[in-house]
């Protein structure tokens, strides 16, 4: 018995000194990769700040629109009026709707620093009751490239009139 005891401290202090010979094994490797320089990938390419003479800049008025309650089917128009507040001609290269229920349009040319564009957001209510929130996400030669505009609202659900008290078909 006391001979497995020796045996059994022996293995836990042979075990022991292993595990801190692998411990400083391992801190002195993370001590020379924290003083190597990183490799940079093979394909990652530079980037730079963008110089903002080359870029333009929205200067929305409103970067949202609350058509508060709407009947269902209802078609809501709005349009978000910017001005290029950026140095370069602003070029707003797409716009997509978050939803096939939102259509937009948009000033098409480049929009020369100071000068106004606008971006047209037209939401078609039809089979969307309850609260919407879609929106648009336009990219364009600014930093960020991304902007997003929201519109808001509530759509109340068409109402059933016609079936006040029919659950369905009539038998007689």
């Amino acid at each position: 018995m006391a001979l497995a005891v020796a045996l059994f401290s022996v293995g836990c202090e042979t075990k022991s000194a292993d595990q801190s010979d692998k411990i400083a094994e391992l801190e002195q490797k993370l001590s020379r990769l924290e003083a190597a320089q990183p490799a940079t990938p093979a394909n990652v390419t530079s980037s730079q700040p963008a110089d903002p003479s080359t870029l333009g800049q929205f200067g929305f008025s409103e970067m949202e629109f609350d058509f508060g309650t709407i009947d269902e089917g209802k078609v809501v128009e709005h349009i978000f009026k910017f001005t290029n507040d950026g140095q370069a001609p602003l070029v707003i290269s797409n716009i997509t709707a978050s939803c096939g229920c939102t259509s937009p349009d948009w000033t098409k040319t480049p929009i020369k620093p100071g000068d106004e564009g606008f971006v047209k957001v037209v939401f078609n209510s039809t089979a969307k009751p309850g609260t919407q929130a879609p929106t648009v996400t336009i990219q364009a030669n600014t930093n960020p490239s991304v902007t997003r505009l929201r519109m808001k609202g509530n759509v109340t659900p068409r109402s059933q009139a016609g079936a006040v008290g029919q659950a369905g078909p009539v038998k007689r």
